[in-house]
C-alpha cells in the first residue's frame, strides 16, 4: 500500500505538564514517514535556564547536566518548524505535545497550523478492549513484546519512531 504523504510523527519531552505555568519542552523527536517509510529523522535536546524538576527528571531520564551544553529554544524550534513544513502531524496524546508545541512556536512569531492526528484517540476508539492505552501498551497490542525492547521509553526519539512503527501498523490493518 503507498502512502505518497509526507507525515511528520513527533514527540516532546518536558519539564512538567502545563506551558501556561511555565513549563518547557527540553527534547524533540520527530521521524518523517514517506511512502509507508520511515525516511527522516529530528532529534535535539534542548538548553533551558531553570532547573528540571526531579518528578520530570525521573521520568525521562534527562537532566540539567545533559542540557548544559545543547543549543537554544531559539535555534531549535525554527529548525524543527523548517522540518514539519505544513505536512500532517501524528502524536501519541496529541493534545499535550501541541499544547507545547503551539507555545513555544508562538513565543517565536511561528504559527502552528498543521493537520493532526493522535494514536491515543485512535487506540481508545479501536482498541476499546485494552486496559491502558499508554504508548508502551498499545506497541505490545499491535507489534508485540518485542517493540520496545531496545528503546528507551519517555524519550522523545525513540518514542517518536514507536509511535509511527504503531501508525504505519494501524494504517495496514485499516484502522484510521
Amino acid at each position: 500500500m503507498e502512502h505518497p504523504q509526507r507525515l511528520i510523527v513527533f514527540d516532546l519531552e518536558t519539564t512538567g505538564l502545563s506551558p501556561k505555568r511555565g513549563d518547557l519542552v527540553i527534547e524533540i523527536g520527530a521521524v518523517a514517514i514517506e511512502n509507508g517509510r520511515l525516511a527522516d529523522e529530528f532529534q535535539s535536546l534542548i538548553k533551558i535556564d531553570k532547573p528540571i524538576p526531579w518528578q520530570a527528571s525521573r521520568v525521562h531520564g534527562i537532566s540539567n547536566k545533559m542540557l548544559a551544553d545543547q543549543p537554544p529554544a531559539t535555534r531549535i524550534f525554527p529548525e524543527f518548524y523548517s522540518f514539519i513544513a505544513q505536512n500532517p502531524l501524528i502524536a501519541h496524546n496529541a493534545a499535550f505535545d501541541l499544547r507545547f508545541l503551539n507555545h513555544e512556536f508562538s513565543r517565536l512569531g511561528l504559527t502552528l497550523e498543521n493537520p493532526h492526528h493522535c494514536t491515543l484517540k485512535l487506540s481508545r476508539r479501536n482498541y476499546p478492549q485494552l486496559r491502558s492505552h499508554k504508548l508502551e501498551n498499545l506497541a505490545h497490542h499491535l507489534l508485540g513484546p518485542a517493540a520496545t525492547k531496545n528503546l528507551r521509553l519517555h524519550r522523545a526519539l525513540d518514542d517518536a519512531r514507536l509511535t509511527a512503527k504503531i501508525w504505519l501498523e494501524m494504517m495496514n490493518q485499516g484502522e484510521m
